[in-house]
């Protein structure tokens, strides 16, 4: 069947400006670091994709190594793209990153300006698109020297392969030395792209400052604190959850009875507000003047419009910002 996107698409998403920028940003974006790669089903992403757009979502966040394996989660969008979303690539905001090791040898990792054009002709090839919209640095590299780096940036805006550069996951010293230096060049330079959450909040150590300083947006990521921040933790560590797995990024001991208090504290909090964990913290994030847009995942569409609806309350009276605080606090 013929895709055709719901015409009430952008009645009830808000769109703010990327900082001092003219882009504007749907408030949630979708990313597609998890369940989208090769060893995922595709029709479940394509769903989540197309879901995402009928509900306002116009930017779609990628980078080079998502999958796994690497590189497949933008051949999984560019799928998407020539299938269902071809006709509509003007209303969607499109951004890859490259950074982190992506192929053998020693040209495949880093910040030189070899491997960060070389794998956006990549990214570009495997979604099918002449451009992106948003072409990121997705670490600072201390090996390669930073006007390097930057400059990688800046000819992929000047060569049409990318409309704005950002960067992800740099200091606010890194990040005002971007600023001057991209500044000299009239880069594009819009957007710096950092985790943060309930439970992660060394992002308001210096680095909004330094954005609000330069006009710059931010979008975050893993607001849910790799999942801590849902209804899955209230009771310990469940089976099959990443914290109970050997790998990743959660690990068993960061799930302590002290932080198991303080996500039922939070729950509670939520149900007051009628909202589910989730999405209370999902709409904490927004409440932040700096942070233009929050990246959420899904591994099916039910959890996509869950999220979604964190947009439905996101006002917080002075007295429940401090309650949080107090229960962070412990």
């Amino acid at each position: 069947m013929t895709y055709s996107a719901n015409i009430q698409r952008y009645q009830n998403m808000s769109y703010p400006r990327i900082g001092q920028s003219g882009l504007r940003l749907s408030e949630l974006s979708l990313g597609l670091w998890h369940n989208f790669g090769g060893v995922d089903a595709f029709e479940n992403g394509r769903q989540i994709v197309l879901k995402a757009f009928d509900k306002g979502i116009t930017h779609f966040d990628l980078a080079n190594n998502y999958g796994p394996p690497a590189g497949s989660a933008e051949e999984t969008f560019g799928r998407i793209m020539a299938k269902d979303l071809a006709p509509y690539r003007n209303e969607l905001v499109i951004s890859t990153k490259a950074g982190h090791d992506m192929w053998p040898g020693p040209y495949g990792d880093g910040g030189n300006r070899k491997y960060m054009l070389a794998s956006l002709d990549d990214s570009l090839q495997r979604m099918g698109l002449e451009y992106v919209d948003i072409f990121y640095s997705h670490r600072f590299d201390p090996e390669t020297p930073l006007e390097e780096t930057l400059y990688a940036l800046d000819t992929a805006v000047r060569q049409g392969k990318a409309m704005y550069v950002g960067i992800s996951k740099y200091n606010p010293e890194q990040t005002e030395k971007a600023v001057e230096i991209l500044s000299r060049w009239n880069t594009p330079f819009i957007i710096h792209q950092e985790r943060y959450s309930m439970l992660d909040r060394h992002m308001e150590e210096g680095l909004t400052d330094t954005l609000d300083k330069h006009g710059l947006g931010c979008i975050v990521f893993s607001p849910l604190a790799q999942g801590l921040l849902t209804d899955k933790y209230l009771k310990g560590i469940p089976e099959n959850s990443r914290a109970a797995k050997s790998t990743g990024y959660l690990q068993k001991d960061q799930v302590t009875p002290e932080l198991v208090e303080q996500l039922r504290q939070l729950n509670n909090l939520a149900m007051q507000r009628g909202q589910s964990l989730a999405q209370m913290a999902i709409a904490w994030n927004l409440r932040l003047p700096t942070v233009t847009s929050v990246l959420v995942g899904a591994s099916r569409v039910e959890q996509l419009e869950n999220n979604l609806l964190a947009l439905d309350n996101k006002a917080f009276t002075n007295e429940e910002l401090l309650q949080i605080e107090q229960i962070l606090k412990g």
